[in-house]
């Protein structure tokens, strides 16, 4: 098996994104490819974008990370460099209701944070606090 994967990679067929994971090189491929790999790293976990990804396409922080996915999982944390960008995964111990609760599906693999689930998820991380426009929350 390791040959043969060995074999795949050296050829372009398949890609390494992390430890165990691969990518079909030759498989359509949608924008949402850090997302199915958080999806594969962390599968029977659950896992969704939120922190400074989250925050960033809300408008809440203006900084917008390039190359990087910030996400919450209640798996174990870690951070991921892959040739599509980092992934970054932090662990949480909330409860899959509130998990549900606090966040919502979209055409992504994984859930999206809402804006408020990203701000106290972020605020629990306690980094790029200063980055938060408390303006823009009070925005609907």
């Amino acid at each position: 098996m390791k040959a043969s994967i060995k074999r795949l990679v050296g050829s372009g067929i398949l890609t390494r994104a992390a430890y165990g994971v691969y990518v079909y090189n030759r498989a359509t491929q949608d924008s949402y490819i850090l997302e199915h790999i958080v999806k594969t790293l962390r599968r029977g976990e659950y896992s969704y974008v939120s922190l400074e990804s989250a925050l960033s396409q809300y408008g809440v922080i203006s900084q917008i990370p390039i190359d990087r996915l910030t996400a919450m999982t209640t798996g174990r944390s870690g951070e991921y460099k892959t040739p599509w960008g980092v992934i970054e995964l932090t662990h949480t111990a909330r409860s899959v209701s509130d998990i549900l609760a606090g966040t919502i599906e979209t055409t992504s693999p994984i859930r999206f944070a809402k804006k408020e689930t990203a701000v106290r998820d972020l605020l629990r991380v306690g980094r790029n606090t200063h980055l938060i426009d408390y303006a823009e929350l009070t925005n609907v």
